[in-house]
C-alpha cells in the first residue's frame, strides 16, 4: 500500500534543491570555535553522567536505589521546565548570556554537591542544579542556526555536535577509575571545573557576536 501511494505521488510535492551549497561557508571560523567550546562542556558533563554520579553517591553516602530514583525523577522535570524558562530569559538578556549565566551558577552547585557533608544537602543541590544545568541546551541550538546562513545550517549541526559526542565519550572511564581509587567526588569537581572555563571562554569570544534578532 504504502508503495502504491509513493508512486502516485506528484512529482510537484516533492522538495526542490535549492542549489545551494550545504557546506560551511563565511561561517567556517564561528562554527569551529563553537565546536571547540561545547566539546570542552561535553567532556566536562562527560565526568558527571547520571551513572557516575549514582555510582559516587551510594559509595559516599549509601542512598537507597528508590531514593535515588526519586531524585532523578525531580532533576528531569526541573529540566524540563528550564527549557521553557530559557526562552523568556534569551529574549531578556540574549542568547549567548543565557548559556553562561545559567552554566556557571549550575556548576557552583554541583562544586557544592561534591563538597557537601550529608546526603541530603547533596541532593538538594543536585535537584537544583536540575534546573539550570540544561537551561543552555535550546538556546545554544539557537545561537548556532541564528549565526550561520541558511544554507549552512545542516553542516553546522553537524560540525557541533559530533565532535561533542566524541568528547564525552572517554571521562566516564576516568571517572570511573577515580571512584574506584577514591570516595571523593573528583569527577564531580572536574565537570564543573570544565563547564566553568567553558562558559567563560563562551563569553570571551561570543559576547559581542550577536543573532540577527539581538542587532
Amino acid at each position: 500500500m504504502a508503495f502504491v501511494i509513493y508512486r502516485r505521488m506528484s512529482s510537484t510535492s516533492q522538495a526542490k534543491p535549492t542549489g545551494t551549497k550545504s557546506a560551511l561557508g563565511d561561517s567556517r571560523r564561528i562554527i569551529f570555535k563553537l565546536a571547540a567550546l561545547f566539546s570542552l562542556d561535553s567532556f566536562g558533563g562527560g565526568f558527571a553522567v547520571q551513572s557516575i554520579f549514582a555510582l559516587w553517591i551510594f559509595r559516599r553516602f549509601d542512598l537507597s536505589v528508590s531514593t535515588l530514583g526519586v531524585v532523578f525523577f525531580a532533576t528531569g522535570m526541573l529540566s524540563a521546565i528550564s527549557s521553557l524558562l530559557s526562552v523568556r530569559i534569551a529574549k531578556r538578556i540574549g542568547l549567548v548570556r543565557t548559556m553562561v549565566f545559567t552554566h556557571i551558577p549550575a556548576s557552583v552547585l554541583l562544586i557544592g554537591v561534591a563538597l557537601s557533608p550529608n546526603v541530603w544537602l547533596a541532593v538538594t543541590m543536585f535537584i537544583l542544579r536540575g534546573l539550570l544545568s540544561q537551561m543552555d541546551v535550546p538556546v545554544r541550538t539557537s545561537y548556532v542556526m541564528a549565526v550561520v546562513q541558511p544554507s549552512e545550517r545542516a553542516a553546522a549541526a553537524s560540525v557541533t555536535n559530533v565532535p561533542r559526542s566524541l568528547a564525552s565519550a572517554l571521562p566516564p572511564i576516568a571517572a570511573g577509575w577515580m571512584l574506584d581509587q577514591s570516595r571523593f567526588a573528583w569527577p564531580l569537581l572536574i565537570c564543573a571545573t570544565c563547564k566553568i572555563i567553558y562558559d567563560f571562554l563562551l563569553l570571551w569570544q561570543f559576547r559581542h557576536i550577536r543573532p540577527p534578532e539581538e542587532q
